[in-house]
């Protein structure tokens, strides 16, 4: 599973997973290319967050409901980042929320982070014809501080929805440079999907379970203190869950893991014996 531009707390919590824009690029562009299947409404997955062998917090990703969004098909997602409350000198509280359309680019985002008792925001809204993104943070759960403008180079990536994104790529076989904006700032994330099959071993389920992997490098910094090199199994089916992530942080690295998971018609996928 951050992007604001507040204070300390929140920018401990800037984006999930891996990581979570207004306007899609034309209704045309949209035509040519095949919807995702790996949006799916009410689709839940929770996800344990450990560093060595202490449990740090979850991370909760839905996907809400479907509806058009300017002559698109489009998506509510949600992402929720809690640290656990018996961690010491911890204490995370994020919300990311993104619109995305069905060939999984953002166009809207909205993280939130709690600082004390008030919630402060950040909000990017992608204008693709015009090459802008247009950013708004504030504190104060609603009030706006400041703004700014962002040029892009094509259609990009907000936290949340490269979740999303690196799903529907899995089986793509290449390395890939993904423009996101994180933090204020226009960043790539270099993903390799150029992985093999892999069986799987997982806390949260007593088979081994069929995967496919990838590696790649964060630019940015995320929750939990998240950057640079990543790797990552994702189930090996149509679905392509996120079932486990082992990702660095600047004093070492955490593992991220399902434990639970709501989605119709789907269990991790056994693997072969």
């Amino acid at each position: 599973m951050g992007q604001l531009k507040c204070g300390s707390a929140c920018r401990r919590a800037a984006v999930v997973f891996f990581l979570i824009a207004s306007f899609i690029t034309s209704t045309q562009s949209q035509t040519k290319s095949p919807a995702s299947k790996i949006l799916v409404e009410g689709e839940d997955l929770i996800y344990n967050v450990r560093y060595g062998f202490v449990d740090l917090g979850q991370v909760k990703i839905k996907t809400l409901k479907r509806s058009a969004t300017n002559g698109a098909t489009t998506f509510k997602t949600i992402a929720y980042i809690d640290s656990y409350k018996k961690i010491p000198f911890v204490n995370l509280h994020a919300v990311f929320e993104s619109l995305i359309d069905s060939v999984v680019f953002s166009h809207f985002f909205v993280g939130k982070s709690k600082d004390g008792d008030y919630w402060n925001f950040g909000r990017y809204i992608f204008d693709y014809p015009k090459k802008k993104a247009y950013l708004e943070f504030g504190g104060r759960d609603t009030i706006i501080e400041s703004r700014d403008t962002l040029t892009l180079s094509g259609r990009t990536q907000d936290g949340l929805s490269l979740f999303f994104y690196a799903r529907d790529q899995l089986f793509s076989g290449r390395t890939q440079n993904v423009p996101a904006i994180v933090k204020e700032k226009n960043v790539n994330t270099v993903i390799n999907f150029a992985g093999k099959q892999e069986s799987v071993e997982l806390d949260f389920v007593d088979y081994p379970v069929d995967a496919i992997s990838f590696d790649g490098t964060m630019e940015f910094t995320g929750i939990f203190g998240l950057t640079g090199d990543f790797e990552g199994w994702f189930s090996n089916d149509e679905a392509r869950v996120p079932i486990l992530a082992k990702m660095k942080v600047i004093l070492g690295s955490v593992t991220i893991e399902l434990m639970e998971w709501k989605r119709a018609g789907w269990t991790p996928p056994r693997a072969q014996d």
